[in-house]
C-alpha cells in the first residue's frame, strides 16, 4: 500500500488529486489539505511514501517542502502538479519523482506513482530472504532475523516467530544480508544488532550476546565486539 499525502491551495484541484487517487487499490490517501503549513505538520508526523504537491502556495511552496524533505533525508517521493513551467530545472535538483503540468490527465498523473510502486516493490522483494529446505520454500523478512547458527553440515535461522533449519552456509546468507543490520559475530554466528540486548563475557576472546524477545545466545568474539561499538554504538 502507497501512502500518500495531497497539498494543493487550490480546492478544485486538491479534490481532483483526491478523487482520482482515492479510486486506486493500492494507495492510500493519509490526509489532504489546502494549507501548506499544516502539510509540513503533517509531513513532520505522519508516515507517507509521497508528497504530491502544487508549488506555488500562500506562506509555504511546494518547493520548500520538498526542500526540507531532501534536508532531512525522509524517506517520501515528491510530485510536483503546477501550472508553471520555471520551477523544473530546480524541481530535478531535488530529485523529485515527477513533474507534471497542469491540466493533466488521469494516465498523466498515475505513471508517475507507478514508478514509484515499482520501486517500492523491488525494495520488499529485496528485503525477502528465499529460503530452502528438502520439501519448502519459505519467504522470510529480513528484519524479523534474530540471529543465524551453523552447526555442523546445517544452519539454523532464528526468527522472531520461527527457526528454519537449511543447508545454506553462513558466507553465502552473509552475501544477501544488509550489512548495516547484520555481522559475522563470529564464524558460526551471524547476528542482527537491532535484536541485542547485551553482551556478557564468555571467554577471555569472546562473549555470549543476549537478544531481546528470546532467551536464545549467540557468541561473539571480541575482536568483532570492539569493531561493532565502534561502528554501531
Amino acid at each position: 500500500m502507497l501512502k500518500v499525502g495531497l497539498v494543493d491551495d487550490s480546492k478544485y484541484d486538491l479534490e481532483k488529486l483526491f478523487v482520482t487517487l482515492s479510486k486506486e487499490e493500492d494507495i492510500q490517501i493519509v490526509f489532504m489539505t489546502d494549507d501548506a503549513e499544516e502539510a509540513y505538520e503533517h509531513i513532520k508526523k505522519d508516515e507517507i511514501d509521497l508528497l504530491v504537491t502544487d508549488i506555488e502556495m500562500p506562506k509555504l511552496s511546494g518547493y520548500e517542502l520538498a526542500d526540507f524533505i531532501t534536508s532531512y533525508a525522509l524517506d517520501i517521493q515528491v510530485i510536483f502538479v503546477t501550472g508553471f513551467s520555471g520551477y523544473a530545472v530546480h524541481a530535478f535538483e531535488l530529485n523529485v519523482l515527477d513533474y507534471i503540468m497542469k491540466p493533466y490527465s488521469k494516465d498523466r498523473l498515475l505513471k508517475g506513482i507507478a514508478r514509484l510502486q515499482k520501486k517500492k516493490q523491488e525494495v520488499q522483494d529485496s528485503n525477502k530472504l528465499v529460503l530452502r529446505t528438502k520439501t519448502d520454500i519459505y519467504f522470510i523478512d529480513k528484519k524479523d532475523i534474530v540471529f543465524i547458527e551453523r552447526t555442523g553440515r546445517s544452519t539454523t535461522i532464528a526468527t522472531k516467530d520461527s527457526d528454519y533449519m537449511v543447508y545454506t552456509t553462513l558466507n553465502e546468507l552473509e552475501e544477501e544480508l544488509s550489512k548495516r543490520s547484520f555481522i559475522r559475530s563470529h564464524r558460526s554466528f551471524i547476528i542482527n544488532i537491532h535484536f541485542v540486548k547485551n553482551f556478557s563475557l564468555y571467554t577471555k576472546n569472546s562473549y555470549v550476546v543476549s537478544f531481546h524477545g528470546t532467551d536464545r545466545k549467540a557468541v561473539i568474539t571480541k575482536i568483532n565486539l570492539d569493531a561493532l561499538q565502534k561502528n554501531y554504538f
